[in-house]
């Protein structure tokens, strides 16, 4: 796994404010539809990108087919596709959002000429992560047998 400093990840995650998930599924036991639910819930705006899925709405929001069809800018791209398919979205992500800040590659998913390109342009990317895994885990919510990480019960 890509080891990056638990302050970079955390600023990572809070100086954004809206992701576009590509890749997301409309199946609640997939990863990409829970993880983008969590996010949701933790006060992201997540705009699903899924072709298949377009038109459709997930979480309040209108699902759309590609990153080029979204209004306005996303801080994050959360990427749930093969590796292999990331350059293109990578390419796309750069085109269609001046201000990008993140590219984040879900676990499993790692391109490094397409993360190159993206450093070059100066925007961060994290690869082989799952922001909602780093999110529980940097802002203590984690729970390990049935107790928040790092909370001590007195009646133990």
């Amino acid at each position: 796994m890509t080891a990056y400093s638990d302050a970079l990840l955390k600023e990572v995650l809070t100086r954004t404010k809206r992701i576009a998930v590509v890749g997301v599924s409309m199946n609640p036991v997939r990863p990409s539809y829970y993880v983008a639910r969590y996010l949701t819930l933790k006060g992201y705006k997540v705009v699903p990108v899924n072709p298949g899925q377009a038109g459709k709405t997930l979480f309040g929001q209108t699902v759309v087919a590609s990153l080029s069809e979204i209004e306005g800018d996303v801080d994050m791209v959360d990427i749930f596709r093969r590796s292999e398919a990331v350059p293109p979205i990578v390419d796309e992500a750069l085109e269609a959002f001046p201000a990008l800040q993140t590219i984040w590659m879900q676990i499993g998913v790692e391109n490094p000429e397409a993360a190159a390109k993206a450093e070059a342009r100066g925007v961060t990317v994290i690869q082989n992560r799952c922001p909602k895994i780093e999110y529980q885990r940097l802002f203590g919510e984690l729970r390990m047998g049935g107790f928040a990480t790092g909370v001590i019960s007195s009646k133990l």
